[in-house]
Parts: C-alpha cells; sequence; structure tokens
C-alpha cells in the first residue's frame, strides 16, 4: 500500500515545494511509483514538474468541490513513475467555498484512498498556512514531513505546526504521525546554518533526517525550467541531497 506524506510548513519560503518536487522525482529515478498532490493555490509544485497551468482543465480545485471526477485531473507520467494531481489560483478561494459542506476534512481522503495502492508514495505539496486545505493533506496522510530553513526564526512557528499535527491525529486521524524534519537551505560558510541545526536538535525531540538540502543556485534554476534538480542537473550538490533523502524516506519504510 502507497504511503501518504503530507510535506508542510506554515511558514513560507522554508523549501517545502522545493521537496515535494525534488523528493517525488527521486524517489521515482529509484524505480518507485509515485503521486504527487498539490494543494498549495500557488501551484509552483505543478509547474515544477512540467505541468503547464494554462493547459490544464481540471485541477485539485474543480476535484474537491465535487465539479470533476479523479480522472479527469491526474495527470499520469509528468516525468517517469510520477504522476500529479495539479493545482491552480482559484484554490486561494476554497476555504470560503467550503463552508457549511459536511466532513469537509475528508474530501482528500475518500478520492485518495481507494487509488493508495496503486503507488509507492503519494507526496501533499501543503499550502503554506494551517488551513482546511492543510487539514486535509493530514487526513489523507499517514505522516507530515516538515522542511525547515537554516534561519534565525526556524523554531518558530514550528511548535504550532506540532500542535496542529497532534489535533488532527488526535480529532481526525489517529494513524498520523511526524514524520521528520530536513533542513533546507544550508549554507556551510556560515556559522548560523550550523547552529541553527544544532538549536533544533537541542530542542526537538523528533527525527530528524541526515540528508541536509543545502542552498545551491541550480535548485533555485530548476523550476523555472519545469524540471525537477536530478533531470535539470544530475550531479550537482542538490540533487545529491535530495537523492539521499528518498533513500532515508525508503530506509524507513523497511525498519
Amino acid at each position: 500500500m502507497g504511503r501518504v506524506i503530507a510535506i508542510a510548513n506554515q511558514k513560507g519560503g522554508v523549501g517545502k515545494t522545493t521537496t515535494a518536487i525534488n523528493l517525488s522525482a527521486c524517489l521515482a529515478e529509484k524505480g518507485k511509483k509515485v503521486l504527487t498532490i498539490d494543494i498549495d493555490p500557488q501551484g509552483n509544485c505543478s509547474s515544477g514538474l512540467g505541468v503547464d497551468k494554462d493547459e490544464i482543465e481540471y485541477t485539485v480545485h474543480e476535484l474537491i468541490l465535487s465539479q470533476c471526477s479523479l480522472e479527469d485531473c491526474l495527470i499520469e507520467n509528468v516525468i517517469e513513475n510520477v504522476s500529479v494531481i495539479p493545482s491552480s489560483i482559484n484554490l486561494a478561494g476554497a476555504e470560503i467555498e467550503l463552508i457549511g459542506v459536511e466532513d469537509k476534512e475528508f474530501i482528500l481522503r475518500n478520492y485518495i484512498e481507494p487509488i493508495k495502492d496503486n503507488y509507492d508514495y503519494i507526496l501533499i505539496d501543503c499550502p503554506p498556512s494551517l488551513n482546511t486545505l492543510t487539514v486535509n493533506a493530514m487526513t489523507t496522510a499517514d505522516s507530515v514531513l516538515v522542511p525547515i530553513q537554516c534561519e534565525y526564526y526556524a523554531l518558530e512557528g514550528l511548535s504550532q505546526l506540532l500542535h496542529t499535527i497532534n489535533l488532527v491525529a488526535e480529532r481526525l486521524n489517529p494513524d498520523l504521525y511526524m514524520e521528520g524534519v530536513v533542513f533546507t537551505m544550508y549554507d556551510a560558510r556560515t556559522n548560523l546554518s550550523l547552529q541553527v541545526v544544532e538549536n533544533v536538535k537541542d530542542n526537538l525531540n523528533q527525527n530528524i533526517y541526515k540528508s541536509i538540502i543545502p542552498r545551491n543556485i541550480k535548485l533555485a534554476e530548476a523550476p523555472s525550467y519545469g524540471k525537477p534538480i536530478n533531470l535539470y542537473d544530475p550531479k550537482c550538490a542538490g540533487t545529491e541531497a535530495y537523492r539521499s533523502l528518498a533513500d532515508e524516506v525508503i530506509e524507513s519504510d523497511n525498519e
């Protein structure tokens, strides 16, 4: 059965979408069948995997409003072994459109549960907020992976996110657990990055991945070409880091 991982952090700019794109691609590169679900209205995960947002009729927005079927919005093999349910800016109004809808926290789960067996991994790129969309991701997911930027305010807001994860586990999805924390935008030239990593390790009683994602110009360039990093530059430091993270995610399945 496929494992569903929500990639979440209510802070923007922490490498969440970059992680969703590149972890998907590196898992696929290792022969895993992956479905990536973009529920961030910005839709950057969709375009970063090569989806032309102007060319698609149906997205996750229409899906959660029951205006299309799963088959209508599922795009198979955008790259080898990676399929995508794309997003669009229309999703920004979902919070209001879902007012009064019964069991609105479980809409996504009801669509994904029947197809879990078709994939090894299902990754969900969450919006940078703790709203109905993020809760939908967490009720669908088995676990939550949290990217943390190596900067001074890294721990700020993290307790709120952990509180939300615990609430969802308590009230909506008792099987949900914290997958772990992955450090992003690590700059080996600064003492700050090192201090942040040590600080989080000292203060956070969570699984912390050994793979650390560096601040890397190629990682920043790749989305503008609609390619994940392993296809854009197979040998750069960013590619090596995400391949290493993919290995760790696969290994955690075998424990």
